[in-house]
């Protein structure tokens, strides 16, 4: 997958731009705030149809505009060439279109565009609560499999719906109803979770042992108590303490993922660039088996590439992406010797762009 060209009005703090980027390697250097990370995140719009931080549509708005336009012209791995929309404004919402005809689900094309970032807010699937690691895995797997996103979404309206209900009734026969529903669709998430991460882990750590020459191993799990009975169980498990919290205490939407180095909690005993180097084989191993499952080489969005990496371990990261496995790839970087030293050093060819004030220039 290549994006050819990317058109921006009023996305956040561009307020009118095109920009023609390279197939290889394109580089996006400017001071903090000039807008770098702008361009990744209206990249990635036009693949999830959100933003790739925990930011709204809304503040996706440039200040000053009452709408923003993210507009990308694409060439396939397989010679297709496609055109995405993506617009929203403040009094009619959010449109998304591909060749022209709008979405009459905006989900149906989460997937049709793959896509993998490596930020510096990727700590947050370390450091912060599991909601963020379900966050991270319910966006991985929706890329590549329709059937889940359709049963994930279906989940949490019933999850929704008991909640409410629990808030002001214990009556057992609709508990019933309810625990049928997110049975059905809460196995179904458990397995594709389950599955996904079992693939994943020698994935993660062959990547991790590249990058960080690291003795210590590092692994990832999935945590859920359907591992141990099914979900029907589960519920009826809790049911009594649901009807006490008035709210669903259970089920796939407690799950979480485990990331360890050395047999031991990644978040207490890993430094900062060995869970830096972890993050970044976890995107990689994403990266890989997108590829696999899509047919399409995913872009590859690297936000702040220096962050928490020292220049070994970044010429490291540069050899792997700029192998056959890998196709277009977008980084950011505010300081630009260091970055031309950086891929000249591993022999790569980019395109430069500089970014200041919301302008870019190549």
């Amino acid at each position: 997958m290549r994006l050819k060209k990317l058109s921006l009005i009023n996305f956040k703090n561009l307020p009118q731009t095109e920009i023609e980027l390279a197939e290889g390697i394109n580089c996006f250097v400017g001071d903090n705030g000039a807008g770098k990370t702008n361009i990744l995140d209206a990249i990635y719009y036009l693949s999830m149809s959100k933003s790739a931080f925990t930011m709204t549509d809304g503040q996706s708005v440039n200040h000053d505009g009452e709408f923003f336009v993210v507009e990308g012209a694409y060439r396939t791995d397989g010679g297709g060439v496609e055109q995405v929309v993506c617009s929203f404004s403040r009094r009619a919402g959010k449109v998304l279109k591909r060749n022209g005809k709008e979405y009459e689900r905006i989900a149906d094309h989460v997937g049709a565009f793959p896509v993998v970032i490596v930020s510096p807010q990727d700590t947050e699937l370390i450091t912060d609560a599991a909601e963020e690691r379900r966050r991270y895995l319910n966006g991985f797997i929706s890329q590549l499999d329709r059937a889940y996103l359709n049963s994930m979404m279906r989940y949490n309206t019933v999850l929704a719906e008991r909640n409410r209900f629990l808030k002001s009734s214990s009556d057992e026969t609709m508990l019933q109803i309810y625990d049928m529903q997110l049975s059905e669709h809460g196995t179904r998430v458990y397995e594709a979770r389950r599955a996904m991460v079992e693939r994943m882990q020698p994935m993660v750590e062959e990547y991790y042992r590249t990058l960080a020459d690291d003795r210590e191993r590092v692994d990832i799990s999935y945590r859920s108590e359907l591992g141990e009975m099914p979900m029907a169980d589960v519920l009826l498990r809790s049911r009594e303490r649901d009807i006490v919290n008035q709210f669903t205490t259970a089920g796939v939407h407690r799950d979480d993922l485990i990331f360890r180095i050395g047999g031991y909690p990644l978040r207490k005993y890993g430094s900062q660039g060995q869970q830096k180097s972890f993050l970044i084989a976890l995107k990689l191993a994403q990266y890989r088996l997108l590829a696999e499952s899509t047919g399409e080489k995913p872009i590859l969005l690297l936000d702040d590439l220096f962050d928490k990496l020292d220049m070994n371990r970044v010429k490291k990261l540069l050899e792997i992406v700029g192998g056959d496995d890998f196709g277009q790839i977008c980084i950011t970087d505010c300081n630009k010797l260091r970055l031309e030293t950086t891929l000249e050093r591993a022999d790569r060819g980019y395109a430069l762009f500089m970014v200041e004030g919301g302008d870019v220039k190549r």
